[in-house]
C-alpha cells in the first residue's frame, strides 16, 4: 500500500486501541496483530477455552432471487443448487484456466436467497466478478454495513449460549438467525457455526452499529479473550486450512491445491451437473490423471530440527534438485513442531516422503506429514 492511500478500521478499531493491540496494515485495512499477552498465550488460550477475533475486513453479500442458486453454481465447481436450507459450505470460485480466484463460504437462509462470504483482500474482486457473471440472473447485494466476529474454541459454546441460548443445539456448517442479550440491549446477529482455527466455534454477522457491544459482552464472558492475526495465522495452519495468497491463488488448481474434497460428485465427470463451471475442461481432465507427469501437490510438511521453515523456502530431493517451494510455515504452538505446508512434484508428495528445505543456505530435513497437524475439533453432533 502507498504512503498516499489510508488504511480502513473496522468497527472494533478503537475496542482494539484500548486493548492495547498492536496494530498492522492487513488487506488494506488496520487490523491487530496480537495484543499484550502475545500470541503463544492468544494461540494457546484459543485451542483451551475461547478467542474472540475481528474479521470484519471479510466481504459479505447476498444473493437474491429464484435462479440465485443455479447462477451461483456456474462459477464454482460445488453443489449450489442441492445446498440445504440452514446449512453452509466451502466453495471455490475458478478461472477459465482451471485455477483459484478466491474461496469462499456460502450459506443456504432459503427464501432464495444465498449469503457469501468472501476474503478481505478479494472481496472488491469477488464482488464484481460476482456481478459481471450472475448480476443479471439475481441480486448481488454487497454487505459493507455488516462487521464479523469469530469466537473460537472449545469453550466458545459455552461463552455464547449464555448470550444467545439455542446456538448449543447448532452443528459445524449450520447457523440461523439469533438474538444476543447483553444485559444491557438485545443484538440481532446471523451466525454460523464455523471457523479458522480447527476448534469448535462460530462466526457471527452484526450490524456495524452493533459490533463493539457485542464485542464487549463477548470479551466480558470469563472464558473470552481477544486474539489477533498472528494466532489467527498459527491456528489455522495447524489445523491445515490454507490462506488465499499463499497456499493456494490464481497460480494454483483445485486438484493440485489438494481441495478435491470440496468438488461434489454431482459436479464431477458422470455427476448430473457436470462440468458448467469456468475452467471445467481442465479441472475435470486434473481429476482424471492427478498424478500426470510434471503435476504438483499441496502437502502437509514436518521439520526435523527445531528451525521454522517460512513461505517461498525452496524444497529440494535429496540430490539437491528443486521439487517444489513451501507457502506457508512456523513453529505449531500446539505441537512444538515447526510445521508447514507446500507444493511439491506429485514423486515426493506421499506421505512419509522426505525433502529438504533451504532456510538461509542451510538444509533442513522435512517429512511430508499428514494434515491437519492438530486434530479438528468441530461440532458435528
Amino acid at each position: 500500500m502507498s504512503a498516499d492511500q489510508t488504511l480502513l478500521t473496522t468497527p472494533l478499531n478503537a475496542l482494539h486501541i484500548e486493548l492495547g493491540a498492536r496494530m498492522v496494515p492487513f488487506a488494506g485495512y488496520s487490523m491487530p496483530v496480537q495484543y499484550p499477552a502475545g500470541l503463544m498465550a492468544e494461540h494457546n488460550h484459543t485451542r483451551n477455552a475461547a478467542g474472540l477475533f475481528d474479521v470484519s475486513h471479510m466481504g459479505q453479500l447476498r444473493l437474491v432471487g429464484p435462479d440465485a442458486a443455479a447462477a451461483f453454481e456456474t462459477l464454482m465447481p460445488v453443489d449450489v443448487i442441492d445446498l440445504p436450507v440452514g446449512k453452509q459450505r466451502y466453495g471455490l470460485l475458478t478461472t477459465e484456466e482451471g485455477t483459484i480466484i478466491d474461496d469462499l463460504m456460502f450459506f443456504n437462509k432459503g427464501n432464495n436467497e444465498i449469503f457469501v462470504i468472501v476474503n478481505g483482500a478479494c472481496k472488491v474482486g469477488d464482488i464484481a466478478h460476482i456481478q459481471a457473471k450472475i448480476g443479471t440472473r439475481c441480486q448481488v447485494i454487497p454487505m459493507p454495513e455488516m462487521a464479523l466476529l469469530a469466537l473460537q474454541g472449545p469453550q466458545a459454546v459455552t461463552a455464547l449460549s449464555r448470550l444467545a441460548p439455542g446456538v448449543e443445539k447448532l452443528v459445524f456448517m449450520t447457523g440461523g438467525n439469533f438474538t444476543v442479550d447483553t444485559g444491557t440491549k438485545k443484538i440481532d446477529v446471523f451466525l454460523t457455526r464455523s471457523g479458522y482455527t480447527g476448534e469448535d466455534g462460530f462466526e457471527i454477522s452484526v450490524h456495524e452499529s452493533q459490533a463493539e457491544a457485542l464485542a464487549r459482552a463477548l470479551l466480558a464472558q470469563p472464558e473470552v479473550k481477544p486474539i489477533g492475526l498472528g494466532a489467527r495465522n498459527s491456528l489455522r495452519l495447524e489445523a491445515g486450512l490454507c490462506l488465499y495468497g499463499n497456499d493456494i491463488d490464481t497460480t494454483t488448481t483445485p486438484v493440485e491445491a489438494s481441495l478435491l474434497w470440496a468438488i461434489q460428485k454431482v459436479r464431477r465427470a458422470g455427476g448430473a451437473r457436470e462440468g458448467g463451471f469456468p475452467g471445467a475442461t481442465k479441472i475435470l481432465a486434473a481429476l482424471a490423471d492427478s498424478t500426470r507427469a510434471g503435476a504438483r501437490k499441496r502437502v502437509g510438511l514436518v521439520a526435523q530440527e527445531r528451525i521454522p521453515v517460512r513461505e517461498h523456502t525452496e524444497l529440494q530431493d535429496g540430490a539437491g534438485n528443486k521439487i517444489g517451494e513451501v507457502t506457508s510455515g512456523l513453529l505449531g504452538p500446539t505441537i512444538n513442531q515447526c510445521v508447514a505446508m507446500g507444493y511439491v512434484d506429485v514423486a515426493h508428495s506421499a506421505l512419509g516422503s522426505k525433502v529438504v528445505a533451504i532456510v538461509r543456505g542451510k538444509p533442513v530435513p522435512m517429512v511430508v506429514s499428514a494434515m491437519p497437524f492438530v486434530p479438528n475439533r468441530y461440532y458435528r453432533g
